[in-house]
């Protein structure tokens, strides 16, 4: 029995130590990112984020496996507000969240069509997005003038850009303090990661449900724990 516990352990670890090697190589080369910090229970900061959302992002990323109505119970926004101010172009509130861009021109137009967002924030982390919508700079050869430390020759425009300004990089590849934008740094900063909370909140709507369940399920686990070791022992005491 001792030799099988020993044996189980060390393939769990060589398993684990595997998969995590494999990954390190497979995602490439590490990149910096700063943390956004998301509260997925500030709802005010959900709030904003989406409205960040339909105002600067839903023209071309939709939000496919989202509807309206979910979005506006779950953020606690009045159905009547909701289609005032979150819908424009006369959906209906049961509606996925999506726009009319055609596909194919809009795959003319930036090189490939606009990827959907609904799950962005699961497929690249918070973390990536809010550190990607904060490290735009100048590039003159690229089609809209700007290129991205995190996404190199990205085909995106900086649609925050009359927001944050425009920032430079230097040769070593910092990047210069962004100027000519209508919000200060911190700023910027804070509706940056309302719309990171957001499109986390987006990729999985009942997270904090199922955070909460969990801690449910593993007191359950704890507890038939106890009760099956001293049922083994009363079951086994006449055999030893």
């Amino acid at each position: 029995m001792k030799n099988l516990i020993i044996a189980a352990t060390f393939g769990i670890l060589f398993s684990v130590t595997t998969f995590m090697s494999f990954t390190a190589v497979a995602s490439g080369p590490s990149i910096h990112l700063d943390k956004a910090n998301n509260d997925l229970s500030d709802k005010e900061s959900l709030k904003k984020g989406f409205k960040t959302y339909i105002n600067y992002c839903l023209g071309c990323h939709q939000l496919q496996y989202q509807r309206y109505n979910r979005t506006f119970d779950d953020l606690g926004i009045d159905k009547a507000d909701g289609v005032a101010n979150y819908m424009y172009t006369g959906e209906k509130v049961g509606d996925h969240i999506l726009n009319a861009m055609p596909e194919k021109e809009a795959a003319k137009w930036f090189g490939s069509a606009p990827p959907d967002l609904t799950l962005e924030a699961r497929l690249r982390s918070p973390d990536w997005i809010y550190t990607y919508l904060r490290s735009f700079y100048i590039d003159e050869s690229r089609p809209f003038d700007v290129n991205n430390t995190v996404f190199k020759d990205v085909g995106m425009p900086h649609v925050l850009q009359d927001l944050q300004g425009v920032s430079t990089k230097d040769e070593h590849g910092n990047l210069s303090p962004a100027m000519g934008g209508s919000l200060t740094a911190e700023e910027y900063d804070v509706v940056v990661r309302d719309l990171t909370n957001f499109l986390e909140y987006v990729g999985e709507p009942n997270k904090l449900e199922r955070k909460a369940l969990g801690y449910w399920v593993l007191g359950f686990l704890f507890f038939f724990f106890i009760i099956s070791y001293f049922l083994k022992k009363e079951y086994w005491k006449d055999v030893h």
